[in-house]
């Protein structure tokens, strides 16, 4: 495989996240949703033109390399007519969309897809297009609730849908360069570091009629790369369930030539399973001294405040829905 490019600047679209916080003041590299939103012609603040917070993550990231821009959707959130006011709001056009990488197969991050697809699709005169996944994905999932009971998933779209909807489907394991090479989405993550244990309540089945069985490792999630001219590497990780140690530590013996220079994504430090992990978590973040964290969907607000405590309000930006991050 060729090494990733290096892009002169990066743009990143919070299009779906479970946060809304047009208040609280952001750095100067964040666009806060108030000042999108009017660029993108509402011609008044209210309801109807704001975005809609809501469990999951979707973003849209366009990157420019010399002459060439690239654009391209990592994840789209768990409902479509969500997604799609959102993007409207912000003026975000989906008809220009070359690529989409899906992080792993939750409804959360796949639900709004479909309706993606469809409103690309009708912009661009019908032209699919390519839709990264792997076969890991598309199995039944649950997670076992406090209560005890079993909380069913709702279903992925299947690679034969998505293929109905205009997606033109690579669905590998591999790793692979997207884009010209300018974003890289990772193979299977390797579990390494000695607490990262993934999501104990998690639970899947290869169809309806088996029985459930212990998924704690979802093997099929995968991150997102892009190297910016003169920062290093920013790592998207959509939720973590391999442990952000491990997708670090793996992003860094795959280009350990690149400096690292932030993450932005859920860590998954958020329920009663998780937040232990929140102390050895901050301290193994130390070895790799990041000048972004980027916390946004499942991190949990007890991680975030450990994270600021460690690392200040220079390095610790929380995502929010309708946020633009300039790079």
């Amino acid at each position: 495989m060729n090494e990733i490019q290096i892009v002169d600047r990066l743009v990143v679209d919070v299009v779906i996240d479970n946060l809304s916080d047009s208040y609280s003041s952001k750095p100067a590299h964040v666009s806060p949703e108030f000042d999108n939103v009017i660029a993108a012609g509402a011609v008044e603040i209210s309801g109807e033109t704001l975005c809609c917070a809501q469990l999951g993550l979707g973003l849209v990231l366009t990157a420019t390399a010399g002459l060439r821009q690239y654009k391209l959707m990592f994840d789209a959130g768990p409902e479509g007519s969500i997604f799609l006011r959102n993007a409207a709001a912000l003026g975000i056009t989906l008809s220009d969309v070359q690529a989409i990488a899906i992080s792993h197969g939750h409804w959360d991050h796949m639900g709004a897809l479909l309706s993606v697809l469809d409103r690309i699709q009708a912009g661009n005169g019908g032209s699919s297009v390519p839709c990264y996944t792997n076969p890991g994905m598309f199995v039944e999932r649950a997670a076992r609730l406090t209560s005890g009971a079993i909380g069913r998933f709702q279903h992925v779209p299947t690679p034969a849908l998505l293929s109905q909807h205009g997606a033109d489907v690579v669905n590998r394991d591999e790793d692979a360069l997207l884009l010209d090479g300018h974003f890289y989405l990772s193979g299977e993550i390797p579990r390494v570091s000695d607490f990262e244990k993934g999501r104990p309540d998690h639970l899947c089945r290869p169809h309806p009629e088996a029985e459930w069985q212990p998924d704690p490792l979802l093997m099929d999630e995968r991150f997102l790369a892009v190297q910016i001219r003169g920062k290093g590497l920013l790592i998207f990780s959509s939720c973590s369930h391999a442990g952000v140690i491990n997708v670090l530590l793996h992003a860094r013996s795959r280009f350990p030539d690149v400096p690292l220079y932030g993450v932005l994504g859920g860590l998954h430090l958020s329920g009663a399973a998780m937040e232990p992990l929140i102390p050895a978590t901050v301290e193994a973040l130390k070895q790799f001294n990041l000048k972004q964290i980027m916390t946004a969907h499942c991190t949990g607000w007890r991680a975030v405040s450990a994270l600021v405590q460690a690392f200040g309000e220079v390095a610790v930006t929380p995502c929010a829905v309708g946020s633009r991050f300039n790079f």
